[in-house]
């Protein structure tokens, strides 16, 4: 009598060197563990390990931002079904201890429970590209500004022939005076040491600045080819646009709503409600890059978008705060975003929709009815302040 075929799940512990695999069976039952080197032939022995043990219904991954990355690669590769492993809960540590084995049957029971649902970012295209961008360009502006206050900082010490001379230049134009000069002297006169210290971090902050718009423009370049309209959105620029994307990944399908980009970029409202009072607060979770890149957008939208202003005129009457202004514009912008970026739809210039409906005396649920749309899914906005409605900033407005 043939044995049906055993359904099992892989946890994997990453490291830097090392991998530890451990494989359990459909009822939680450990079969297996073993360490492998984390290298090419490392990789192809977890894969053997694993599927020679059954059919592998989902494999647990730590560390698939980091150490587990090629790993997670080569297992979707295979056709495998890679979810992406928390750390593990820190009371449960202390009551059974750690090592690596345990680590790696911890993440296997994870997925076996359904406490591991999270897709891992592919890595594997254009978006990726951009995150390697951004990482070099981070850099340089880090070194850039850190040359700029050690310029500053020399300054304040000086001779007060330098200090009378650059001091009152703004910053380009001090870094291009300084660069430029030509110092001469002794090497054991502060002033010359001074200046040829001054000139040489000029001259790294050009570089630095050069830097910067060659991945500027290589970041355009991708964003023009993969996501062409996103930067078409108010207040939505390069920084803004290659951050989200860089968010959300090579797979955005890993995303199942709106909701789930809104937990992940750290918009999601959280009820902070107590008796009488009923309110949300702002996230703490979340990827806080993207979140501050919403924050950016939102600060543009304020400052030059009139449907922006009269919204936060609006709140600010009803009794509302500033930062939980901002929290339901961050919402906003998070929603329109995300529909732009799974769904890319071309702006239209409708800016005079709203006046013409308002002299028309047409509601937007008749306008929308009228055109055969949903209403929550017409574009346009009526100033409401339910988390249904498209954002006040959006382009398409009714």
């Amino acid at each position: 009598m043939a044995t049906e075929p055993t359904n099992v799940i892989a946890g994997i512990d990453t490291h830097a060197d090392t991998h530890h695999v451990a494989v359990i069976n459909e009822h939680g039952k450990p079969l297996a563990d073993k360490e492998f080197l984390a290298v090419g032939s490392g990789y192809r022995k977890i894969v053997d390990f694993i599927t020679s043990h059954g059919t592998v219904s989902a494999v647990g991954v730590e560390g698939t931002g980091s150490y587990g990355a090629e790993i997670s690669r080569i297992l979707r590769g295979e056709g495998l079904c890679v979810l992406e492993v928390n750390r593990p809960n820190r009371a449960a540590r202390r009551l059974k201890g750690k090592s690596d084995p345990l680590d790696a049957y911890q993440a296997a029971q994870s997925v076996l429970d359904g406490r591991t649902k999270s897709v891992p970012n592919a890595k594997d295209g254009p978006v990726e590209c951009l995150r390697i961008l951004r990482a070099g360009r981070t850099s340089a502006l880090k070194a850039r500004t850190a040359a700029i206050n050690q310029i500053k900082g020399l300054l304040v010490t000086a001779p007060d022939k330098l200090r009378a001379k650059y001091r009152s230049l703004g910053t380009a134009a001090m870094m291009t005076a300084l660069q430029r000069t030509r110092p001469t002297g002794h090497i054991a006169d502060p002033e010359y040491v001074c200046l040829l210290t001054l000139k040489a971090l000029a001259t790294r902050c050009h570089s630095l600045a050069a830097e910067i718009a060659t991945a500027d423009a290589a970041l355009r370049e991708i964003l023009d080819t993969y996501a062409p309209m996103l930067c078409d959105l108010p207040g939505v620029g390069t920084e803004v646009a290659s951050q989200l994307l860089v968010t959300v990944g090579d797979n955005p399908d890993r995303l199942g709503n709106e909701a789930q980009f809104a937990a992940l970029v750290g918009v999601a409202p959280i009820p902070a409600s107590s008796g009488k009072t009923i309110r949300h607060r702002l996230s703490r979770g979340g990827d806080r890059n993207a979140n501050h890149a919403l924050y950016q957008v939102v600060l543009v939208r304020m400052a030059s978008c009139q449907r922006t202003k009269d919204y936060v005129a609006k709140r600010t009457a009803e009794g509302k705060s500033k930062r939980e202004i901002m929290r339901c514009l961050k919402r906003y912008a998070g929603r329109e975003i995300y529909r732009q970026i799974t769904n890319p739809q071309p702006a239209p210039d409708n800016t005079d929709l709203r006046q013409m409906r308002t002299a028309l005396g047409c509601t937007i649920t008749t306008a929308a009815r009228e055109l055969g749309q949903c209403p929550p899914r017409f574009p346009s906005w009526n100033g409401a302040s339910s988390e249904t409605t498209p954002s006040p900033g959006s382009t398409a407005s009714g």
